[in-house]
């Protein structure tokens, strides 16, 4: 059987590095999700901007008796990618929103462990991209 008297705690410096080596891993993948996200924005936008731009011209082709009234399933069709991809982007705003807000609050519980700890400044060394909001 085991004596209470026997039972050991591991060294505080210790853990602090176990926690900064979680929370490192914890902001690095918050960063790689938010990259993602602003990544697929970026593609996004760039496509809404040509479909946009093509039913512009189309729609005035239109008007201006160029192109056909028989076009017009195409900008219905241009319509609906344009109202899709402005759905999406709002959805991939506020994805990166909460990322950046869950990186903030991380950073909030690095900073909250770290002055309640003992150890000494040189001794911690701040999660990847701590302090970036």
């Amino acid at each position: 059987m085991a004596s209470i008297f026997g039972f050991r705690s591991r060294d505080p410096a210790r853990d602090r590095q176990t926690d900064i080596a979680r929370l490192d891993r914890l902001a690095k993948l918050f960063e790689q999700i938010a990259a993602e996200i602003e990544a697929e924005k970026a593609g996004l936008e760039s496509r809404y901007r040509k479909t946009a731009t093509n039913a512009a011209f189309l729609v005035e082709a239109m008007e201006n008796g160029s192109a056909s009234e028989r076009r017009s399933s195409e900008v219905s069709a241009l319509t609906d990618s344009i109202l899709n991809c402005e759905r999406r982007i709002a959805e991939l705003s506020r994805q990166g929103g909460m990322m950046s807000g869950l990186r903030h609050s991380l950073d909030m519980v690095f900073d909250e462990n770290s002055t309640s700890d003992s150890v000494a400044p040189a001794e911690i060394a701040r999660p990847a991209g701590a302090g970036r909001g």
